[in-house]
């Protein structure tokens, strides 16, 4: 046994999907089941066991494989010595709490009278992979340039709107695609890539009855001798954000014009505004919030300011609440504005979740940009209820709960813009379900002419009165009482209630 304590002591510790099995034998000599005899610690099974496992028998710990595809894949490596492999193993269980079909790839080898077998589970990261490529409009594809073969994620399908069963578009298919007018950026893409650099272009191609502009990132692997064997390339589709700019240019072109009046400005800020972050009419479901947008144009024509939010659910079931207000007015501010709320969703979509980092890359873009503004973002946690946010220079929320409201506890946050490499600590605050926790910016409470103390004190009697008694419509309620333009600020809130 010396032997199996040593294999046993090994498996515990390596950081991937193994197990070593022993054959179990009935009294004819047969194999009637097969006993763990050592397993890795590290990943877990869909039951979150790991070496606890070990002496288990398979019968009694997944009855639903006795006699299947995989366990007849064990008795013929075990017998023949051959190594098997299966790519799509299918795992169902009926057990409360469990995820109900998992899907594996398994290998499967003969060592040292038992069976060494190797595993990874596949649904779970399938699905992570599709939620990031959806989510960043993404695909990555990757072009064997020895044998010609082309692999395509689900992304890339989607983005050439393309079924999956038809394969990936061969180079030239996808050359006559290609607007002609940007061949000549293909072959400079090429021509990077042969240098040994990394290459990021624009490109657009014809798909359908559209044209998109799609960013291509690729670099290129080679073998020992230096020559290029594999084409590595990320793709993203970011049609959307050029029309944006082309709109945004647009609208700058009017404004530049000497017809233009104040009026008008306000009017194409506005538009812009509009583009950019649409204000649902109606409160709209988060998990485990309800959330409402409120955005109140300042009474005076030409204070068209740079105010945004931004909520969402995240991949992992987070939710993302922001809100931000950038200096300044007209077109200038709005233009500020998307370029934060925009870069705040790439970052996003690339996994950054921290709401301190999420802040510094915002403060390094307004000091390249040259603008200031203040910001406050938060991460809510459902599972948990806990919600970490950070500010640079902005407000802190207010929370209603059982005829109270308080302000959080807010933690230190220099302006955006204001110097170029600022910390934002993160404060932590712990929600409970009824909970009402208002963002806004300064246009709520400040006025030139007026007492921003009573103002402020207004806003968290509404608050109260609604988290005592939130009745069937809280949210357009809050959204009602606290309805009052500001004559020289735009005002923006999002109001979130915890539902579970």
């Amino acid at each position: 046994m010396a032997d199996e304590a040593a294999v046993r002591e090994l498996l515990a510790a390596i950081p991937a999907g193994c197990t070593w099995l022993l054959p179990v034998h009935g009294p004819a000599g047969e194999v009637v089941d097969f006993r763990i005899a050592a397993t890795s610690d590290q990943i877990r099974d869909i039951y979150g066991r790991g070496t606890q496992r070990v002496d288990g028998r398979l019968r009694e710990l997944y009855p639903s494989m006795v006699d299947g595809p995989l366990w007849n894949l064990y008795a013929e490596v075990l017998h023949t010595g051959v190594p098997g492999r299966m790519d799509q193993f299918r795992y169902e269980e009926k057990q409360s709490g469990v995820v109900a079909e998992s899907r594996f790839e398994i290998s499967v080898h003969r060592v040292l009278g038992g069976l060494l077998v190797w595993w990874q589970r596949m649904d779970e990261h399938q699905r992570r992979l599709e939620h990031t490529e959806l989510l960043g409009s993404l695909g990555w594809a990757e072009y064997d340039l020895v044998s010609g073969r082309s692999d395509w994620s689900p992304g890339m399908y989607r983005i050439f709107a393309r079924d999956p069963g038809d394969g990936p578009l061969s180079r030239f298919e996808q050359g006559r695609a290609m607007l002609p007018e940007d061949h000549g950026i293909a072959e400079t893409a090429w021509q990077t890539l042969d240098s040994g650099a990394t290459s990021d272009v624009t490109v657009r191609f014809r798909i359908g009855e559209v044209v998109k502009h799609l960013r291509i990132l690729s670099d290129v692997a080679r073998d020992a001798s230096g020559q290029p064997v594999k084409v590595y390339a990320v793709v993203q589709d970011v049609t959307a954000r050029v029309d944006s700019r082309t709109e945004i240019e647009t609208l700058s072109d009017k404004l530049r014009t000497r017809e233009m009046t104040a009026l008008a400005e306000h009017r194409l800020a506005g538009q812009l505004q509009n583009l950019i972050q649409p204000v649902p009419a109606e409160p709209f479901t988060l998990d485990g919030l309800e959330a409402m947008v409120s955005y109140l144009p300042a009474e005076s024509a030409v204070q068209v300011g740079g105010d945004w939010y931004h909520a969402q659910t995240l991949p992992d079931g987070r939710v993302i609440l922001a809100i931000g207000d950038v200096a300044g007015h007209g077109l200038e501010a709005a233009s500020g504005m998307a370029h934060l709320r925009f870069a705040l969703v790439a970052w996003l979509s690339i996994g950054i979740r921290e709401p301190g980092e999420l802040l510094r890359h915002m403060n390094r873009l307004c000091s390249q940009l040259g603008i200031t503004g203040t910001a406050l973002v938060a991460v809510y946690d459902p599972r948990t209820r806990r919600l970490p946010w950070a500010r640079a220079g902005h407000m802190a929320p207010l929370l209603g709960r059982l005829g109270e409201s308080t302000e959080l506890d807010r933690p230190a946050g220099l302006l955006l813009g204001a110097e170029p490499e600022v910390e934002f600590p993160v404060a932590d605050a712990r929600l409970e379900p009824g909970d009402l926790v208002l963002f806004y910016t300064d246009g709520l409470v400040e006025r030139r002419a007026g007492d921003m103390p009573a103002r402020t004190a207004e806003v968290r009697r509404h608050l109260s009165a609604v988290s005592a008694a939130p009745g069937s419509d809280p949210l357009p309620r809050i959204h009602r009482l606290l309805y009052a333009p500001s004559p020289d600020d735009d005002t923006c809130t999002l109001t979130v209630r915890v539902t579970a």
